[in-house]
């Protein structure tokens, strides 16, 4: 089954239901829409499919009121929704496995479908970190290229202020309507007023520590190729470079001092292979000749290969059947989702389904690659 955008504002409308709900991602929402044909047919599924797993808890799901009230928002307040497949949507962030179903979009919409480079960096920049920042986004944004950043301190607020005139996109933790840092509040003005500010996030919400990480593979999923100015080792741009990385894009790092901390995480990147550069035009040279803009889509991926709505369905028995042998073949170490198909002697249908509810029950996690595991209900108690 191949997904197409909401044809209207009820099944736009059902789409924000069913991922503002519990326990349901992007992945997962993905798989429910294949599942199930819709994502008004996914939630009325969603409790019995649950409850296949022995929970007596009940998933929450989002309900009408609160998605048409969002939806309100939106348009009370002029932010677009967009929706994969609709023509606003940035075409490189569609092509990833995890791509949000829905974006808020602050500002000027047209920006995503113009090609971007990422910078992102250190929080604690230097001053010459700050200055090198601003002579590429200047170079590369004269170039044509959009530059889109998080709208942090450092790095990031350099990158923007930069590109300002030619287009930059700021891409938050938190809900597009939550100015975050709040120093920032002049910044985030001017990038409303010339740019474009973009989330998953619903409206309103503070940025936590669990949203940065998911922010960041939307920064690398709507560029060509990222640059990294400054970043120490173990920092959120390195996590951005490592989406760069497992998104098929170009990862750009400017060399540094080895006594600064600052360049440990740039240096690093170097010598593992991403491109060193000195100034806008090596980035301007290498994304000429790339051929990796174009990222193909998983053929590993067995909610794509496997025809879920096929009238072939997994009987109850075998789904059954397939819950208990996931609880005692996955652990919390991520599993490949292939190796656990050829593992179980059990009918496609029958192990997708049981990984879906025991996801929705909040039993397994899933993780980039195709991979799963365990939470930390690991004995699959009933309470």
């Amino acid at each position: 089954m191949i997904i197409t955008a909401p044809k209207n504002e009820t099944e736009k409308l059902a789409w924000l239901r069913l991922i503002r709900s519990e326990n349901i991602g992007p992945i997962t929402f993905y798989q429910l829409l294949r599942h199930y044909g819709s994502a008004e047919n996914a939630i009325k599924a969603i409790p019995d499919l649950v409850q296949k797993v022995g929970s007596k808890r009940q998933i929450q799901l989002c309900s009408i009121k609160d998605a048409t009230d969002e939806y309100a928002r939106h348009q009370k307040n002029k932010i677009h929704l967009i929706a994969r497949g609709e023509p606003n949507y940035p075409s490189l962030l569609a092509e990833i496995d995890d791509a949000p179903p829905l974006l808020s979009v602050m500002g000027h919409p047209h920006l995503l479908l113009k090609k971007s480079v990422g910078i992102v960096g250190a929080r604690n920049a230097s001053l010459h970190g700050r200055r090198l920042t601003q002579l590429f986004a200047k170079t590369l944004g004269e170039a044509g290229y959009v530059i889109s950043s998080g709208l942090a301190r450092g790095i990031d607020t350099s990158a923007h202020e930069a590109s300002l005139d030619t287009g930059t996109i700021a891409v938050v933790a938190g809900g597009v309507d939550f100015v975050y840092p709040p120093e920032n509040q002049v910044l985030y003005t001017k990038i409303v007023e010339m740019g474009a500010i973009i989330s998953e996030c619903p409206l309103g919400v503070n940025p936590q520590a669990r949203h940065f990480p998911r922010r960041n593979r939307l920064i690398s999923g709507i560029s060509l190729g990222v640059v990294i100015v400054e970043a120490a080792l173990k920092s959120g741009s390195l996590i951005t470079a490592d989406f760069a990385l497992d998104q098929n894009r170009e990862v750009f790092a400017i060399p540094g001092s080895p006594l600064d901390p600052r360049a440990h995480g740039t240096n690093a990147l170097i010598k593992q292979g991403a491109h060193l550069v000195q100034n806008g035009e090596d980035v301007i040279e290498v994304l000429k000749q790339s051929t990796h803009h174009k990222v193909q889509e998983s053929t590993n991926d067995y909610w794509k290969s496997v025809d879920t709505t096929s009238n072939e369905s997994a009987t109850d028995n075998e789904v059954n059947q397939a819950i208990e042998a996931l609880k005692t073949l996955l652990s919390f170490t991520p599993n490949d989702i292939d190796e656990i198909m050829r593992s179980l002697d059990l009918p496609p249908k029958a192990i997708l389904t049981a990984l879906l509810a025991l996801e929705l029950a909040g039993r397994v996690v899933r993780h980039t690659g195709n991979k799963v595991s365990l939470t930390d209900d690991v004995l699959f108690n009933t309470a």
